[in-house]
């Protein structure tokens, strides 16, 4: 199923751009970083025991690349990659880190900003959950400009029929919950999600493709939702919700798929344990 995803330095990376944003540096100390990067880990990084969600900023601080990072102890002495990758030990020496000066000074062109931003989030999460992203980390780069060289460096282009293929073969309507929306002719809030995401090398086929509404397309892309071999739906278990509005999430729980138009694949099994071991939420390891 591939390698772990392991988006640690990207998530540390736009956390600093968010602070830079902010603050007008990325400056940070290691005590300052660990709470909030440790929540973007656990929350868009892959699935992982309860016992080591404390640890897994101390990854992307120790070992972000030194062409980018300047770490230091609390006297200015320069750290090296030989530092453990230990919370306490990091804590104790007052480890502090911060992009090298002319990298902030070309972060401080806009549009080299908004291009290095897009380019972290599309080549290691979803169109789904970039926005999402760009919210906690507090950045906006929604007035960018598209076509940015920058922008477009190492992404794979993705089909341009996928979509209109994937909401076909699902009558235009959501697999999960049936929503069929329609302004007119034209379907609303219905898109076609990558199970395997593409960002993941995750094939534009319809056997690696949903018609899915937005809300449950994020909370697929989430680890909300997964999805058994035999293509029923499930809820993970960290998900809470009070409102009814929110707890009809659980009665998907073992719903199965929607089918797909006759003579059209199913979601193909190798996706699905891709995502179940890269993407759903459990306290499985």
């Amino acid at each position: 199923m591939g390698a772990v995803r392991v988006p640690h330095k990207p998530l540390l990376l736009l956390w600093l751009f968010g602070r830079l944003a902010t603050t007008g540096s990325s400056i940070a100390s290691y005590a300052a970083a660990e709470e909030p990067v440790n929540g973007l880990i656990n929350q868009f990084g892959p699935p992982v025991r309860r016992a080591t969600t404390r640890q897994r900023a101390a990854m992307p601080f120790v070992h972000l690349e030194r062409e980018l990072w300047d770490l230091r102890d609390a006297a200015g002495d320069p750290l090296g990659h030989e530092v453990p990758e230990r919370r306490r030990f990091l804590l104790d020496l007052g480890a502090t880190g911060r992009l090298h000066e002319d990298v902030e000074r070309l972060l401080a062109d806009p549009a080299t900003f908004a291009a290095a931003t897009r380019l972290l989030l599309a080549r290691h999460f979803t169109s789904a959950l970039a926005p999402i992203i760009c919210d906690t980390v507090g950045l906006d780069v929604a007035t960018s400009v598209e076509d940015s060289r920058l922008a477009v460096v190492s992404r794979r282009r993705r089909s341009a029929a996928f979509t209109e293929r994937v909401l076909r073969v699902y009558a235009y309507s959501c697999a999960a919950c049936g929503f069929d929306g329609r302004v007119g002719p034209v379907p609303v809030g219905v898109e076609a999600a990558h199970v395997r995401w593409h960002s993941q090398h995750g094939p534009d086929d319809v056997a690696n493709g949903l018609a899915l509404c937005s809300l449950h397309h994020t909370l697929l892309d989430l680890g909300v939702l997964g999805l058994t071999p035999d293509r029923r739906l499930k809820v993970s278990e960290l998900y809470i919700a009070q409102a009814p509005a929110g707890r009809a999430i659980y009665d998907l729980a073992g719903r199965p798929l929607a089918l797909p138009r006759p003579g059209e694949p199913s979601v193909d099994v190798e996706h699905i344990t891709w995502h179940d071991r890269q993407v759903f939420r459990s306290y499985a390891a």
